[in-house]
């Protein structure tokens, strides 16, 4: 039962100003206290009400839902602690069986999530780690729908032989093909191949011979530790890692897919609303039978804190942790919304969205900064760290995002050159890092889509960029991308090149180092009528490979200038095929130099200069990549640069 929540009249100081407080200990009824300040803004519509959380886990049954006459309102921490919001469930009573595996038997709802000793544990599945690979499909339409038959080689067919029917059907498969996945059932199983039933592939993406995927909820493939199964019936299997103990273990299981959802509407915004200090954690995602279709970016999937028609909202120092889909979403109607100094991570999609798929959805001039997010793509592999759609007028400064199975920033939404309003975003020192990780393709540490008018990215840090194969860089202007700047930038150790441009118009690319690309440094895709990109003042060093390549083969118009390039193996500087002689010859880089530029220590990544004349000498600004990441205390940096438990680097 709950205990009663008492309002003490006191006054305390935050953005908002002076407040009349709540206190809710733990085990209170945190929807009654919002009903508390609710009434106390209808009496006094202007008054800033706080309400503050005890240490402890304040467990939700539903989803808190501020509207409106929650304006004027913040939602803070007890001085000193670190009170977590949790949607879900102990459980416990496990005892141990004769093959070392925990057991237990669960009511209540089923769960495809769960965390022991604050970890992520991982729902049974094959292979352990990365994918099977599929030798062949063929595909059978009729009236929008559609039946896959996939064959499977490596003997991976025997993780579904002898299943009993109802087993079989509680078996998901995680498909991974080029920058999608798609989540589905299996319909039946043969010799060779299974199938399976839903959409049409789309003809831009379709499973082929390069395509994997992976079997989920497999009660045979609880072969490693932290791995578990859930029955029909309700009894929970767990292998236990190494010095887990049965009797002390906290494992927790979710029972809600949100936490807060703040709505308000266009006519009524809800405004000057701060949550400070508050730890959100445990929200789950159930797979539905039609399962999970390809979209890119996993752009259907909400969040754990959704808002629409929100502003002046401060999400800060805040934790989101533990879920089945992304984390925030500034939705529809938001603006002037700012989250800083949170950490978001262990995510089953994303970190952090803004905007819309849908245009005039009037979301914009929102800022990120200063947050840890990382550590995601656990359900949606495809998912984005921080993804920006039709929005304009954001800024994301001073993150640090890394750990992601594909993009670390997306901006825009818009494939070609119609209007888009993803204009004058600012994604500045940011430090993007560990993506892909060699699952999915197509992927940058900074991708861009479409018409992004007086779009800056500056200052960043990228670097390890994985991808399975092709399409590894480090920025990237995907279709349509017009008018970006992307200046003092370092990029290094990507697989298919530091920057590529697939086709756009007028962007710059400015000042930048580029590093250790695996393939080649440079891409350049499709060539147009217009201007499609200047490319000055750089410096690119590499090992060996071609220097530029790509479909445009040196065609199409884009200029290139005053640059420095430096191949370290002294082989040929290959720019589409010719020689830099020849380059040179065709109008290119006339007054670009091969010299070596002199960096400390390039291949452990510190790209500072020998010499400090010597970037004034080749036309080179210099700027601070050191300066790429959070700020404040060195706990705080420390924590961005750990390997999140579980991460399987390839």
């Amino acid at each position: 039962m709950c205990r009663k929540v008492v309002a003490l009249f006191f006054f305390s100081v935050g953005w908002l100003g002076a407040a009349t407080g709540i206190k809710v200990a733990e085990g209170d009824d945190l929807a009654a206290a919002f009903a508390q300040s609710r009434r106390i803004h209808r009496e006094k519509p202007t008054e800033v009400v706080e309400i503050v959380l005890a240490p402890g886990v304040h467990r939700l049954t539903a989803p808190l839902i501020l509207g409106p006459d929650d304006s004027h309102t913040r939602l803070t921490a007890a001085a000193g602690s670190s009170p977590v919001i949790s949607g879900g469930r102990k459980i416990d009573g496990f005892h141990l069986r004769a093959d070392g595996c925990w057991e237990t038997k669960v009511a209540g709802p089923a769960f495809e999530q769960l965390w022991v000793n604050g970890r992520p544990a991982v729902r049974s599945r094959e292979p352990d780690t990365g994918f099977f690979r599929m030798t062949g499909i063929t595909e059978e339409n009729s009236e929008g729908r559609a039946r896959q038959t996939i064959t499977l080689g490596d003997d991976a067919l025997r993780w579904l032989h002898g299943l009993k029917p109802d087993a079989l059907a509680r078996v998901q498969f995680l498909a991974y093909h080029k920058w999608d996945n798609t989540r589905r059932f299996i319909e039946k199983v043969g010799a060779t191949t299974f199938s399976t039933v839903g959409a049409p592939m789309k003809s831009w993406n379709r499973w082929d011979a390069k395509s994997g995927l992976a079997f989920e909820n497999l009660e045979a493939g609880m072969d490693e530790p932290g791995e578990w199964f859930l029955s029909p019936d309700g009894v929970l299997a767990y292998r236990p890692r190494p010095g887990e103990d049965p009797v002390t273990a906290i494992a927790t299981a979710p029972s809600l897919e949100k936490l807060l959802i703040i709505r308000g509407t266009p006519e009524a915004k809800v405004r000057n609303v701060e949550i400070r200090g508050i730890s959100f954690q445990h929200a789950g995602w159930i797979c539905p039978e039609a399962g999970f279709e390809p979209s890119q970016a996993a752009a259907p999937i909400e969040a754990v804190i959704q808002v629409d028609h929100a502003e002046e909202l401060t999400i800060i120092n805040c934790e989101v942790a533990h879920t089945g889909i992304y984390g925030i979403w500034f939705r529809e109607g938001c603006r002037d919304n700012r989250v800083s100094g949170c950490y978001l991570h262990d995510l089953g999609a994303g970190g952090i969205r803004i905007g819309s798929v849908l245009e005039g959805r009037a979301t914009g001039a929102n800022t990120v900064e200063n947050c840890i997010v990382r550590d995601g793509g656990k359900v949606f592999p495809c998912a984005v760290g921080l993804w920006i759609g039709h929005s304009g007028d954001n800024i994301v400064e001073h993150n640090e995002i890394s750990h992601f199975p594909y993009t670390g920033v997306s901006i825009g939404w818009r494939w070609g050159y119609a209007a888009s309003e993803a204009k004058r975003n600012r994604i500045d020192f940011n430090h993007i890092h560990q993506i892909g990780n060699g699952l999915l393709s197509d992927m940058g540490g900074i991708y861009t889509l479409g018409p992004s008018e007086g779009t800056v990215l500056r200052n960043n840090r990228i670097h390890d960029i994985v991808s399975y194969d092709y399409g590894g860089w480090g920025l990237y202007n995907d279709e349509g991308s017009t008018g970006i700047l992307m200046e003092n930038n370092l990029v290094y150790r990507t697989t298919t090149g530091g920057y590529h441009q697939h086709y756009g118009r007028e962007n710059i690319i400015r000042n930048n180092i580029f590093a250790f690309a695996r393939d080649q440094q440079l891409q350049f895709t499709r060539p147009e009528d217009h201007l499609s990109f200047t490319f000055s003042n750089n410096i690119v060093l590499w090992e060996k490979g071609r220097l530029w390549s790509g479909g445009a083969n040196g065609n199409g118009r884009f200029e290139s200038d005053t640059n420095l390039y430096w191949r370290t193996d002294g082989g040929e500087v290959d720019c589409f095929g010719k020689n830099f002689a020849d380059w040179q010859k065709a109008g290119h880089d006339p007054h670009s130099l091969i010299a070596d530029p002199g960096f400390v220590d390039p291949a452990a990544g510190d790209f500072r200069f020998k010499d400090p004349s010597t970037p004034a000498r080749i036309g080179f600004k210099s700027f601070d990549a050191a300066a790429a990441g959070v700020s404040g205390d060195a706990a705080w940096r420390k924590l961005a640069t750990e390997v999140p438990p579980g991460w399987h680097p390839r």
